[in-house]
This record gives C-alpha cells, sequence and structure tokens, in this order.
C-alpha cells in the first residue's frame, strides 16, 4: 500500500477512535485491536502528529499514581473525518473500477 495513502488512513483511524470521548494510548490500542493491529510506537507518533496538526488536543492527569496523557478530538480532527468519509467514496468508485470483473464486450 502506499505509505502516504496508509498514513492518512492510520490518522483518521485514531481520530476515529477518540471521536466519542477523550481516550488514552491504551485504550486506543484496545478500542482499534478488532479492525486493526496498531504498535505502541506508531500510535504515539500518529497522536504527536495529530497534536501538531491541532486535530486533538492532549492533557496529563494523574491515575493509579502515575500520569497519564489523555487525548480529546478538536473540531479540526472532526473535519477531516468528514473529509475523508467523502474521499472515501471516490475511493470506493476507484476499486469497484479496478475490481471490475470483465464483461466480454471489449469494444476496442
Amino acid at each position: 500500500m502506499d505509505i502516504q495513502l496508509k498514513r492518512g488512513m492510520l490518522d483518521v483511524s485514531v481520530l476515529a477512535a477518540i471521536k466519542d470521548g477523550e481516550s488514552y494510548g491504551y485504550r486506543i490500542i484496545k478500542d482499534m485491536k478488532p479492525y486493526l493491529e496498531l504498535s505502541e510506537s506508531t500510535l504515539y507518533t500518529i497522536l504527536k502528529r495529530l497534536e501538531t496538526a491541532e486535530m486533538l488536543t492532549v492533557r496529563t492527569a494523574e491515575h493509579d499514581g502515575r500520569l497519564r496523557k489523555y487525548y480529546r478530538i478538536t473540531g479540526k480532527g472532526l473535519g477531516r473525518i468528514a473529509e475523508f468519509r467523502e474521499e472515501w467514496k471516490e475511493m470506493t468508485a476507484i476499486y469497484r473500477f479496478v475490481t471490475k470483473e470483465e464483461t466480454g464486450n471489449d469494444e476496442n
């Protein structure tokens, strides 16, 4: 898969994992696990990129005596999910074209 395409899809996947409320790293990985495998190192790279792009905010709070980072999606992050949904319609159309079966009606 094209690395830029995969990167964009993973970014949107992480945004989708936190769109319904604040979350933290381990929880994000657990929520995504039924759909895709994501290592901690990959997740934290994505989270930092999304924070830099202002698609999420981060706060630190103590939990069981340790500091934990909590991530919350921003309006810009929600907008990126909406953009992705529109882009996906075009990707689906391209996929259908590329994988269509031969009909036997070659007009060339």
